[in-house]
């Protein structure tokens, strides 16, 4: 049995704020940054990017597309067996996250 509860908001037409929530945003937008107490949240700093993982539960969405490869290209991926798709994917992939690290 899925018990797995989805809400989705339009967040171009969200519900309405309680007067307790606009009270409790407001004063939060009148406080001065130097007064947020940030001292229960970790700092964000090179260490820990540096040993930062990818999200195990991220998954994209899939889209159906059509394009066009050489032929050779595609005999190679197919002669590696079943899931040629999945390969192109990844090579691409790898192209792409080795493209946005040498921005």
């Amino acid at each position: 049995m899925n018990k797995t509860v989805r809400y989705e908001i339009d967040l171009n037409n969200p519900p309405p704020l309680s007067a307790e929530r606009k009270a409790e945003l407001k004063a939060l937008s009148e406080m001065p940054d130097g007064e947020i107490d940030y001292s229960d949240i970790p700092p964000l700093d090179d260490a820990f990017w540096k040993n930062a993982a990818p999200n195990p539960f991220y998954k994209p969405i899939k889209v159906s597309t059509t394009v066009r490869v050489d032929s050779d290209v595609l005999a190679w991926l197919k002669s590696q067996g079943k899931g040629y798709q999945t390969r192109m994917n990844a090579i691409l992939r790898e192209a792409m996250l080795h493209s946005l690290k040498s921005r």
